[in-house]
């Protein structure tokens, strides 16, 4: 329910423009979803986008949703109370939203996202 919320709160033109694309909850990374992430441990990673961006779409019809995934138990990790769960869940959504548009990490911070 609070990814649902969440997603809803973003602003409309950004949900309406995502388009074919999953979000789900799961709980912890799969061993081919850290691979290639640059991150070490299962626990440090909180979300993945797995697509090809917006940006780099031509001719893209009749495939398979995009996704994004939220990992529970690292979001759950990181956070002490419901407050900074939101938080954290809200700038993992954001982040891989991001990415979604097709923005790199380092657009993405320099964004201030």
């Amino acid at each position: 329910m609070l990814v649902r919320k969440l997603i809803e709160e973003l602003p409309v033109i950004v949900r309406d423009r995502m388009k074919n694309i999953d979000v789900v909850l799961e709980d912890w990374p799969s061993p081919v979803q850290l691979a290639g992430t640059g991150i070490d441990h299962m626990d440090q990673l909180l979300g993945l986008y797995e697509g090809i961006p917006v940006s780099e779409r031509y001719g893209y019809d009749m495939v398979l949703p995009d996704k994004i995934s939220l990992f529970r138990e690292p979001l759950q990790g990181i956070c002490n109370s419901l407050d900074e769960l939101t938080s954290e869940v809200r700038q993992t959504i954001i982040h891989e939203v991001a990415h979604h548009f097709g923005l790199s990490d380092e657009q993405i911070e320099r964004k201030g996202l």
